[in-house]
């Protein structure tokens, strides 16, 4: 598989080539395909920690994973570049804390993707459900596993219109603005980057914050949306769980990594309605659990869980993902 040129924006639903990761796709059998992928040394939104970047962000392995089930749409079973698609869930493990270690080079990883599930109607396939093994070198990095579904832009467009007529909402979106939170409490340099307000901290330690959506970030609105994408729910729940995991003593610094999360998306996030982010009290030894709530709504509910590299705690958190992702 090539590694030096990357595939077609277009196919992987991306607008600038910096946010392009997948190089390569290979078919292997009706159900296995198999994707290389290109890391850049530095990435703008990724790789922006205080802590040490000594490892890859898994966040920015499970991009790789999501733009994958474009290219098995597209590519594999020609559904048309037109339609629109619909995250359901995602969850993903990190097995190997040693595959994660970033070198001084551009790094290249081979996505093994396989069918688990075609989801039908009578008008035949409208989804999939994807498993993906995510490998650097000889160790696997993520193990992951992507529901989706696509639709015609007329279908998408009356869905659209239903959910915010339902919720007396214009036709065109406009995202509310509101304070964010200090970069360095979600172990952040660049406010930019930041997603979530000033967390509120209730007595029994749960965590509340608004989801700020920023339509001019490069990254995490790398195009135009009329809602807010799943992988910036995804970050507005990760940020809201770091702070949350360092009052409670379950890590030792914002800069901790998530090894695994397991999310589903209820309906569309609207960005231009409050959406609250709170997490449940954070117990010992459990993932955090977050959801995402809009007026009259869940939008979104995840678990996730949270390791610290510098500390022991991070083999510990490690080896219970990879028996989760087994």
């Amino acid at each position: 598989m090539q590694f030096t040129r990357i595939l077609p924006k277009e196919l992987v639903h991306r607008s600038a080539a910096a946010e392009v990761f997948l190089t390569d796709a290979e078919r292997h059998s009706e159900d296995e395909i198999r994707l290389a992928a290109r890391f850049p040394r530095r990435h703008a939104f990724y790789d922006d920690t205080l802590g040490p970047r000594t490892h890859h962000d898994p966040f920015l392995l499970l991009e790789a994973c999501r733009q994958a089930i474009f290219v098995v749409a597209h590519r594999y079973l020609d559904i048309p570049l037109g339609r629109k698609f619909l995250l359901r869930s995602v969850e993903f493990a990190v097995p190997d804390p040693a595959a994660l270690v970033r070198g001084d080079r551009p790094t290249e990883a081979v996505v093994t993707t396989r069918v688990e599930h075609r989801f039908r109607t009578r008008t035949g396939v409208t989804g999939l459900r994807l498993r993906f093994a995510l490998t650097i070198g000889a160790r696997e990095a993520l193990l992951a596993r992507i529901d989706y579904s696509w639709m015609p832009p007329e279908d998408w467009t009356r869905l659209r219109a239903g959910q915010r007529g339902a919720l007396g909402l214009p036709d065109v979106p406009v995202a509310l603005r509101g304070p964010r939170v200090d970069p360095a409490l979600v172990g952040r340099r660049a406010p930019a980057n930041t997603v979530i307000s000033p967390p509120r901290v209730a007595s029994d330690g749960t965590h509340t914050a608004h989801l700020v959506a920023e339509t001019t970030h490069p990254t995490l609105y790398d195009h135009w949306v009329d809602h807010v994408p799943g992988m910036l729910e995804l970050e507005a729940f990760r940020q809201l769980a770091l702070p949350a995991a360092v009052a409670a003593g379950r890590v030792r610094t914002p800069s901790a990594l998530p090894v695994a999360l397991t999310a589903r998306f209820r309906c569309f996030a609207e960005m231009d309605l409050p959406l609250e982010c709170r997490t449940a009290p954070v117990l010992p030894g459990a993932d955090i659990e977050c959801a995402l709530r809009q007026p009259g709504a869940v939008a979104a509910e995840a678990r996730i869980r949270l390791a610290d590299p510098v500390t022991s705690g991070w083999a510990r958190a490690l080896a219970a993902a990879a028996h989760d992702a087994a």
